[in-house]
């Protein structure tokens, strides 16, 4: 079995790629979909978030309200720090559990583990593979504004909030262009994932 990690910046396309790797085949495993598990109502890390935050973060059924504590976090590296040491470690140890189970039935998977914070958590240590998918600053603002309806400062914010593409790059194995049409990603996918199942 092979473990990729699948990292980029905001709005860079990643959640295509991803969806592309699975249409390959591979296994995906969504760190953003295991981040929202870990903190619903009743588990450990949802009452330590309310701790931090306060009640103001809550919606009136009693879940969180992504938003508002988006808002809170992106504005303040400390407050994002202290939401990451909550919800990261937890995120881990689901993710290092349901690659163990695709290990034991498939051994010669490739797994995708789709992180925005790879890198920044740490958790590229962990991963036999790296890949990045990029974009140029402009096209990441345009599309968070389009998305997720978002004010220019508000979208540089989400942007400056994680680590800098380049030093992603850096570390990666692969790297893909988010602004490239979808018939070409999903040529540069094919390729990437026939000889990752070849490593793997």
């Amino acid at each position: 079995m092979i473990l990729v990690g699948l990292t980029g910046g905001v709005a860079c396309g990643k959640s295509s790629v991803a969806r592309l790797f699975q249409d390959c085949g591979a296994i995906l495993i969504d760190a953003d979909s295991l981040a929202r598990m870990v903190v619903e109502p009743g588990k450990p890390a949802f009452k330590a978030v309310v701790t931090a935050f306060g009640k103001k973060i809550l919606s009136p059924d009693g879940t969180l309200k992504r938003e508002s504590l988006g808002k809170i976090v992106f504005a303040s590296p400390a407050k994002l720090k202290k939401l990451s040491a909550i919800v990261h470690p937890r995120v881990a140890r689901e993710q290092a559990r349901m690659t163990r189970a695709v290990a034991e039935q498939e051994p010669q998977a490739v797994v995708i583990y789709d992180a925005p914070v790879l890198i920044e958590a740490g958790a590229h240590k962990r991963m036999n593979k790296i890949l990045v998918v990029s974009a140029d600053e402009q096209t990441q603002i345009t599309r968070l504004q389009n998305r997720n309806h978002l004010s220019k400062t508000e979208a540089l914010r989400r942007i400056k909030s994680q680590m800098p593409l380049k030093k992603k790059i850096e570390l990666a194995d692969y790297v893909i262009n988010g602004t490239l049409s979808y018939e070409q990603t999903k040529h540069e996918v094919q390729r990437i994932y026939a000889e990752l199942k070849r490593l793997a």
